[in-house]
């Protein structure tokens, strides 16, 4: 999607703090950080939200979760952290391409809201 600020993260239009790429994602500091910790990660295949999974793109957001559990490793976030994807403009997501905040670094509470 030529719109999609995220697919030019992707292609390099844009740059990013990136901390992860492969053939299928990508990883990246969130500029407006919400935690010590907090990057996004998104897969490199457009796809607008969660309600969007598929059978065909199923196998990229499995990887979006691969790659999460390898840079929670990398990142040292052994105390826990948070996973978070907003579907939908109602649930506050602002880039229709699915990705997913990991935030960590501080205690974040029992509540998400």
């Amino acid at each position: 999607m030529e719109d999609c600020i995220f697919c030019k993260i992707i292609s390099g239009d844009i740059p990013s703090d990136k901390i992860y790429e492969d053939d299928k994602v990508i990883a990246f500091r969130d500029i407006h950080p919400q935690a010590p910790v907090h990057f996004l990660v998104v897969p490199k295949t457009h796809v607008k939200s969660a309600a969007e999974i598929t059978a065909e793109n199923s196998d990229e957001v499995a990887r979006c979760f691969e790659v999460i559990s390898k840079l929670a490793k990398q990142e040292k976030l052994g105390d826990g952290f948070r996973v978070i994807n907003n579907c939908g403009e109602n649930a506050g997501q602002t880039v229709p391409h699915i990705h997913f905040h990991v935030l960590a670094g501080r205690a974040l509470g029992g509540t998400l809201v």
